[in-house]
């Protein structure tokens, strides 16, 4: 049987290995490490839980073991990109652990975290970088981050990336970086906008192909429940009562989604927490560090962790609203039955969802057992407590959620996240923090990952809605409007500044 050592890896790493608890390669290892120690580009086809970490990283590793260079200044030697913050953090930590016995550094740069302190952690050199597409372009172009001295290239999950809308990205970053590099890129799936994206990446790759998208975990006993839609959420709670479901991972839609699951949750003495595009950077790694550590039983999380959760001993998933993408089901599902356990996967599915349902069996030409509803359901059902919001405003939500009418009042509350006032007055929220104005997720964005830590709209909106008075409408005076429209209401002086043509804002009133 083949082992690491067999494979020519430098001894350094090799220790890091067995530290690791790591014995024989897995199939992507085996087949993408030889050519990737011979300095050529690599196309691999390969889902994450297979490895494939490993299977770039220990080569880049050997190569630097074996090519010693000084670091340059905000230059660094090993640029990954990666589409979320999450994986871009477990992609750093993993190559800090093989190189546990190397001099060197690795570094992450991603949105949520102030971009001062990332160019100061920058202006020194790094050996390796781990970036979203994101951040990375921005700290490019505040001249913070050099990308000419760039030897090795990784594209990890890069299918993704695109779902994501980072295709304008990774085009650009194309053109930045050298000409003369190893390149490593990863996905997935092979649609013909992946290939197009790779031909700009790779000379004469070598292909490698391991676990295609629609193979499922085959340790991962699958089940779904026909459900309505009112009813999911006391089959969830009933379902999380039971000790089995030790450490769960449920999956919604829409962020607001998770968010209301988990104050019923909560509300029911089950104590869990959320993940999603919304969250700020520290939120998001406080909730997977009390996950990881049993804190907390339940992460609920939305596709955005699909691919960015990688925890040990997941013994469930949750499909609380099926995946309207099938793919993304099978992403999903993989966050269980890794390391050689075994998992289940539970799906609750509406009368509106049967669609996605019949897509999921037949990408993964697998007919799901029915699991039935418990005996008693309703007489239980009612039983369970009702969930107390944590503001008027979150009341307010789930009342008109109900009715299908949240942000649609003109008085309804705009809160970072949700689309409030009007509609079009909010187009900031949906589309600049994670997801998209139908509820499917877009991860960093492709501008808002800087700007949510610079200040820009989308981080600062929440202070400034809570600070009112620091518009200028506070300080007595209104926007004219057009054709003579009247102004906004002054705060200081009590009355109405005067109406205006377009252009300057009228005076205080």
């Amino acid at each position: 049987m083949t082992t690491f050592e067999s494979l020519g890896l430098a001894q350094p790493l090799l220790a890091a290995l067995a530290e690791e608890g790591y014995e024989n390669p897995t199939p992507i290892q085996l087949q993408a490490i030889p050519p990737a120690l011979e300095r050529k580009d690599l196309l691999g086809i390969a889902q994450t839980g297979t490895g494939k970490t490993a299977a770039f990283a220990l080569p880049i590793l050997n190569y630097l073991i074996g090519n010693p260079a000084p670091r340059r200044k905000m230059a660094p030697r090993v640029l990954v990109l990666a589409p979320t913050r999450e994986l871009a953090t477990q992609i750093a930590d993993s190559f800090r652990a093989y190189s546990r016995y190397i001099k060197l550094t690795v570094m992450t740069v991603f949105g949520g975290v102030p971009i001062p302190r990332q160019e100061k952690q920058l202006y020194t050199g790094v050996d390796v970088l781990v970036a979203t597409p994101g951040r990375l372009l921005d700290l490019v172009d505040r001249r913070a981050l050099l990308l000419d001295q760039v030897e090795v290239l990784v594209l990890d999950e890069a299918d993704q990336m695109l779902d994501l809308g980072f295709i304008h990205s990774l085009k650009r970053i194309a053109q930045i970086v050298p000409r003369q590099r190893q390149s490593l890129f990863f996905s997935a799936t092979m649609p013909a906008s992946i290939a197009d994206l790779a031909g700009r990446y790779l000379t004469n790759p070598v292909k490698v192909a391991v676990a295609p998208v629609s193979t499922t975990a085959e340790r991962v006993q699958q089940f779904v429940t026909h459900v309505n839609q009112a009813e999911k959420q006391p089959l969830l709670t009933m379902t999380l009562k039971q000790p089995e479901f030790a450490k769960c991972l449920v999956f919604t839609r829409t962020k607001h989604g998770a968010d209301r699951v988990v104050r019923h949750l909560q509300g029911a003495g089950i104590r869990s927490a959320a993940i999603h595009g919304n969250k700020s950077q520290p939120q998001r790694e406080r909730a997977l560090e009390q996950f990881k550590k049993g804190e907390i039983g339940v992460l609920v999380a939305t596709d955005i962790a699909a691919r960015g959760i990688d925890i040990d001993a997941v013994s469930h998933v949750i499909n609380f609203e099926l995946p309207n993408v099938p793919e993304q089901y099978v992403h999903r599902i993989g966050r269980t039955a890794r390391a050689g356990l075994d998992g289940v996967a539970v799906s609750f599915c509406a009368p509106d969802e049967k669609a996605y349902l019949k897509d999921i069996e037949k990408l993964t030409r697998l007919k799901i057992d029915t699991l039935p509803l418990p005996e008693n359901f309703l007489k239980e059902a009612a039983k369970l407590p009702k969930p107390v919001p944590t503001a008027a405003g979150e009341q307010r939500d789930e009342h008109r959620a109900r009715r299908g009418e949240v942000g649609t009042h003109k008085h309804a509350p705009r809160r970072f996240g949700e689309r409030g006032g009007r509609p079009g007055q909010s187009r900031h929220a949906d589309h600049r923090n994670g997801e998209s104005r139908f509820g499917e997720p877009r991860a960093e964005g492709q501008r808002s990952e800087a700007n949510r830590s610079e200040g820009h709209r989308a981080d600062s909106h929440r202070s400034d809605e809570r600070a009112q008075h620091a518009h200028p409408r506070a300080q007595g005076s209104g926007y004219g409007g057009n054709n003579g429209g009247r102004g906004g209401y002054g705060r200081s002086g009590g009355n109405r500044g005067g109406g205006g043509n377009r252009g300057p804002r009228a005076s205080a009133g």
